[in-house]
């Protein structure tokens, strides 16, 4: 079966009885074209289903209209949440969002980030594999697009950032414990090379030194197995734990499963508190203590920031567009009862 032809901004022109220059206008806003000849151009383009050449456009150094998303894991309830926040803000703004992953692999990120360039996007929202990362920074710097990072920094060049508090809500979440009377609280977590997982690690130490306790630090953990046996060892030890406090909420749900398994129960003889909320965290027996980040508001701030940028420097808000910010949402301890707090009321 024979497709039908797409019509052209000739055919729109003709048919409302103008030229192609003013149909081009009404497409880019309607500047300096009358209310009456801006409705009857806007009605044929409707009749006729017209749609803009998005390629030619483009060659002439117009907007294409999409912007990037490269993130670690599409499987990740925080990075999922993340990036439906910011297709809505791409929506609103009339552009279609790219997302990438990357697995937190270096390598990855920058051949991720050489495609987005390739088709042009009109800017990029990324969660770098490794902040102090200097292929990163140098590639960053090249671009004329606009940056935005989102949960994590890139050190050393101008890119605006959003993120969590992630120092702050370890430190509240480890005192927290602390104030339960856990004198023996462990710290497990995996991938203590990324900026979330340090800061959180920094927050453990600053409330566990303060309160002139033993730090008891295990970032070896990968998968359930590496938990257990983690977990297991721990328990045979000298210095048997009386608290966990896990740093993502896969390693929470590896720790719940381990001491399910070894019917141990919480929060006695061990408590347990994780950062990041988690889907089932409430319908859990016992329901799972966690630091909560706001996801979708550090997906949507990012998202409105990059929009800021170069809307506002089409706009000639170039200073207020150009100008590099760190804008940093604050988390909530949310207390439920593997922690040791009453379980919360319906």
């Amino acid at each position: 079966m024979k497709k039908s032809r797409l019509p052209t901004l000739s055919e729109v022109a003709r048919q409302a009885g103008v030229g192609n220059t003013t149909v081009s206008r009404v497409i880019n806003g309607g500047d300096r074209v009358s209310p009456k000849t801006l409705a009857r151009v806007r009605r044929v383009i409707e009749q006729l289903g017209y749609r803009p050449n998005q390629a030619a456009r483009v060659l002439k150094g117009d907007r294409t209209k999409t912007i990037g998303l490269i993130i670690p894991s599409m499987a990740d309830p925080f990075f999922s949440s993340c990036a439906e926040a910011v297709q809505a803000v791409a929506r609103a703004n009339d552009s279609l969002l790219i997302v990438t992953a990357t697995q937190n692999d270096p390598h990855t990120e920058i051949e991720n980030l050489n495609v987005l360039i390739s088709h042009r996007v009109d800017g990029l929202l990324i969660a770098p594999a490794n902040s102090h990362s200097h292929a990163l920074c140098a590639l960053v710097n090249r671009l004329s697009v606009p940056i935005v990072s989102i949960d994590r920094p890139i050190f050393n060049c101008s890119v605006s950032s959003v993120l969590s508090d992630n120092f702050k809500g370890a430190r509240a979440a480890t005192q927290h414990l602390i104030e339960h009377g856990y004198q023996r609280i462990a710290c497990l977590t995996g991938e203590s090379t990324l900026f979330t997982i340090q800061e959180r690690i920094r927050g453990y130490r600053s409330a566990v030194s303060s309160a002139g306790l033993s730090c008891t630090l295990n970032a070896s953990i990968k998968d359930y197995r590496s938990a257990e046996y983690v977990i297991e060892s721990l328990l045979a030890g000298p210095n048997c734990p009386d608290a966990l406090f896990t740093l993502k909420n896969s390693t929470t749900i590896y720790a719940f499963e381990v001491l399910q398994k070894l019917n141990v129960s919480m929060p006695k003889p061990i408590a347990l508190l994780g950062f990041d909320d988690f889907e089932l965290a409430t319908t859990l027996r016992p329901s799972v203590s966690v630091v909560q980040q706001p996801v979708e508001d550090i997906g949507r701030a990012a998202a409105e920031l990059l929009f800021e940028k170069f809307l506002g420097s089409q706009n000639g808000a170039a200073a207020r567009a150009g100008r590099t910010r760190r804008i940093q949402l604050e988390t909530r301890l949310i207390r439920r009862s593997s922690c040791g707090c009453a379980p919360p009321s319906s």
